[in-house]
């Protein structure tokens, strides 16, 4: 699924399970050790995903252990990004010569629990949310902004090296065209000679998951950037 929110540039692999031939390399064990057992298996699939995707690249098979705030270590001109939730285990990866930053994020599709949107949100953002009605189209908004704010900060998080908080960027989306867009509320990296001011991004629900996806396109590749439109049903 979440290759039709990507453009082809982007290489992506996902799971809906733990099959059995997802491994770990041993530089990633350490990782995991006292892990408990749900833990370790979303990190095992998501690293193997992280694989498949980086083979249809042709790069081999390497460590992804984690680095600064838990991101993963990708090879060196790679730019990728590795999300799991219940039933779901995602990876994307592609060259920074073509993607300067990828960023996704897979959640269930149920209301955030009582509390959470009022600290991960704008009181815009729960403006245009109580405009929204999603028992017309089976989309739990808020869910869907959350899932949109992962995405954020892991497409910026490689870019500028420095956290994000939830209310420094914001999020708009179109329930219709299966988009958003999110505006950065402070300074943004340079990024191909210019300031980083915000992330187009996109959305679809399906089979019980949110998920949503940034690509940000590398300079030269910017007026050749394709984004396929997804059935949101």
């Amino acid at each position: 699924m979440i290759e039709e929110l990507l453009p082809g540039e982007v290489a992506c692999a996902e799971s809906f399970d733990d099959p059995p031939e997802a491994v770990l390399l041993p530089e990633e064990e350490p990782e995991v050790a006292r892990a408990v057992d749900k833990r370790r298996r979303e990190f095992t699939t998501g690293r193997h995903c992280a694989r498949l995707a980086l083979a249809k690249l042709s790069v081999p098979p390497v460590p992804l252990p984690r680095g600064e705030r838990g991101a993963p270590v990708w090879p060196e001109g790679i730019a990728g990004s590795i999300t799991h939730c219940a039933g779901y285990r995602g990876a994307v990866a592609a060259r920074t010569a073509e993607v300067r930053s990828v960023g996704i994020d897979a959640e269930p599709n149920g209301p955030l629990p009582e509390g959470v949107l009022d600290a991960v949100s704008l009181p815009e953002e729960r403006d245009w949310i109580g405009a929204l009605d999603p028992g017309a189209t089976g989309v739990h908004w808020d869910r869907l902004l959350f899932s949109a704010k992962e995405s954020v900060y892991k497409a910026w998080y490689p870019l500028a090296r420095r956290f994000l908080g939830f209310a420094e960027a914001r999020i708009t989306v179109d329930p219709r065209a299966g988009a958003f867009t999110a505006r950065l509320l402070v300074p943004g990296p340079v990024v191909d000679g210019a300031p980083l001011t915000g992330f187009t991004g996109r959305w679809l629900v399906r089979g019980g998951l949110v998920l949503t996806a940034i690509a940000l396109p590398a300079a030269a590749n910017n007026n050749d950037q394709e984004m396929r439109t997804p059935d949101n049903s």
